[in-house]
């Protein structure tokens, strides 16, 4: 894709991955820094954030991990699923939803509005999962080429956010997505199947992604 803005080099960053300061979350700005390996990170009153962390933890959809008891809940069908259907939904529930040992969110109202911008303009997609009709759990990220760049989940009930997580790797496999970014690394991911990957890898996987067309609009399983 070309590119209308131009980070700095990732490579060059240390560990942490701090990449650059400021600029704002426009298109624009947002699909060049996911095309380069970054993301935006950054607290509310502070000056946007862009990182490119190294290691990068991603998923590869064919390695997600189902345990026994989640396959029980699966097999349950106590939970439905559905795509892209209440996207500000999703991403305001993972800004509200209490975590423990965090205080606050980084989902600032400036990121939930530029994200529900990228969705309406068929970028951002959310996998929401329900149960009784009422939006239990879901998860919302960013799609390019054939990568999927993961930004958030939450869940009110037990193993809701793990649902809409197994059913986005299925479409995944589905439409021949590479790898699903996560970002950064988390135990609770890599008892999904997530693994940590060195960031110059990360990037030659991403550039080998970013070379079939997006998948954009309105998604559906």
């Amino acid at each position: 894709m070309a590119l209308t803005i131009q980070f700095p080099d990732p490579r060059e960053a240390d560990d942490k991955g701090l990449v650059a300061v400021g600029g704002e979350l426009s298109n624009d700005y947002l699909l060049a820094a996911y095309a380069q390996g970054v993301f935006p990170w950054f607290n509310e009153g502070e000056p946007i954030l862009w990182w490119s962390p190294n290691p990068r933890m991603v998923l590869f959809p064919k390695d997600f991990k189902c345990s026994d008891s989640f396959m029980q809940t699966l097999r349950s069908n106590k939970y439905s699923v559905r795509v892209d259907e209440q996207f500000e939904e999703v991403i305001r529930n993972c800004a509200e939803v209490e975590r423990p040992g965090q205080k606050g969110t980084w989902i600032t109202k400036g990121m939930i509005k530029a994200y529900s911008q990228l969705h309406l303009d068929g970028y951002a997609h959310s996998v929401e999962t329900y149960r009784n009709h009422k939006l239990v759990g879901g998860l919302y990220g960013v799609s390019l080429g054939k990568a999927f760049f993961g930004e958030s989940m939450f869940h009110y009930e037990r193993d809701a956010s793990k649902v809409a997580l197994y059913f986005l790797t299925r479409l995944m496999l589905k439409w021949d997505f590479h790898f699903i970014d996560a970002q950064q690394s988390t135990p609770h991911l890599k008892k999904m199947g997530a693994v940590d990957m060195e960031r110059d890898q990360f990037l030659l996987k991403l550039e080998k992604a970013l070379g079939f067309p997006t998948l954009k609009g309105k998604w559906k399983f």
